[in-house]
């Protein structure tokens, strides 16, 4: 899904939903007034995590309430006419980026501007085309977000843990440079530095293609009888999740980024029509193979995924029975960290009419005996693990 900034969001979200106050143990890379022109999900939450560091940030948007909003919640102040930015965050739809961009280089030349749009070759051959002076300009993309938009949903900690792609080029300054992955590592997340084209066919693959295939299989439940929709379980949930995405945004995210998309749709095309084929006649010879392995190869792209804090080491899941009262997750987590299990991963899942709840907890390998053992011993009731 994207914000209202127009920016790809990779759901990952933990920690308070408002910023700390400024706290001067807080050392920020980031060293005088940040302007943030775009209010909505990333850009006040670029500027929650900024304010905690004690920086001076002035907020603009073309929106009065949203601007009003999210100073109201911490997000920054009201830009003034004689702010001098070291920095200019460009936070606005896909579309307009452009012309944002070029505005806020004309505006203020002595300082660095970067955009967090989701596509970074577009901007990048307008501006071009149009013949600006692209010195300070450095093109950058958080890969983080929340399912809902705009100020009110904006926290400093979406960019904790997450990958800040930064896109320089042959002109752009060690100075420069550093501004822009301070600026990341300041909201605790991880830049990577790669060219526009390598951004974008990135994105198409693990952000973009993925929101259409979502939005394609919840679809097909517009039309599906109530009752069949009453056997949907977490499997589901999660293959759909994003499908409730602002289309007017992904409209100009798609268009912007047509070519990469289409690549990858065209090949993700081949590989249906290949598995349809196969189960055409699911008793002719190879059909079930090929069905085999289009699972196999999927079992081997997920082990390819990074982990939590985007390492490569794998989890074990224990399936944990969890009444549905309150205070049973707490009591939970708390045994756990009696039993010195630590939880790298959860997730929640509910049978319809069900008093109880199944609680998905990722653990080392190493930890998924005693867990269970000590679990049990503690009178919870284990559907699965493992082990």
């Amino acid at each position: 899904m994207t914000d209202s900034a127009g920016s790809t969001a990779v759901p990952h979200v933990r920690g308070t939903a408002r910023p700390r106050p400024a706290d001067s143990a807080l050392a920020s890379r980031v060293q005088g007034t940040v302007r943030i022109v775009g209010a909505g999900l990333l850009g006040s939450s670029i500027g929650h995590a900024l304010t905690g560091r004690g920086v001076d940030v002035a907020l603009y948007d073309t929106s009065p309430s949203q601007l009003r909003l999210a100073i109201d919640y911490g997000a920054g102040r009201f830009a003034r006419d004689d702010d001098r930015p070291s920095l200019v965050v460009v936070a606005v739809p896909p579309d307009v980026t452009a012309d944002v961009v070029e505005r806020e280089l004309s505006r203020y030349p002595q300082a660095v501007v970067t955009d967090v749009a989701s596509v970074k070759l577009e901007p990048r051959k307008v501006l071009r085309a149009r013949g600006v002076d692209l010195t300070h300009y450095i093109g950058s993309h958080p890969l983080a977000g929340r399912e809902r938009g705009g100020a009110i949903a904006a926290r400093a900690d979406i960019f904790v843990g997450r990958p800040w792609v930064v896109c320089r080029d042959e002109d752009t300054s060690a100075a420069d440079l550093a501004l822009v992955e301070g600026l990341a590592l300041d909201l605790g997340a991880t830049p990577l530095e790669m060219s526009p084209e390598e951004h974008d066919h990135a994105v198409a693959l693990v952000s973009h293609v993925p929101q259409l295939v979502a939005s394609l299989l919840a679809g097909r439940f517009v039309d599906a009888p109530d009752g069949l929709l009453r056997l949907a379980g977490q499997g589901v949930r999660d293959t759909t999740r994003i499908a409730a995405s602002a289309p007017e945004l992904w409209v100009q995210i798609l268009g912007a980024n047509s070519a990469p998309v289409v690549d990858v749709l065209d090949a993700l095309a081949t590989d249906l029509s290949s598995v349809a084929d196969a189960l055409r006649a699911p008793d002719a010879p190879g059909s079930r193979r090929a069905v085999a392995d289009t699972i196999r190869r999927g079992n081997d792209g997920v082990e390819r995924l990074p982990g939590k804090h985007g390492q490569n080491r794998r989890f074990e899941q224990v399936v944990v029975m969890v009444d549905d009262t309150p205070g049973q997750l707490g009591r939970l987590f708390g045994e756990l960290g009696e039993l010195d299990v630590n939880v790298e991963d959860l997730r929640l899942e509910h049978s319809p009419g069900a008093q109880f709840g199944l609680a998905e907890i990722s653990v080392v390998p190493s930890a998924v005996r005693r867990a269970v053992d000590g679990l049990e011993s503690r009178g919870w009731k284990i559907a699965s693990s493992n082990d």
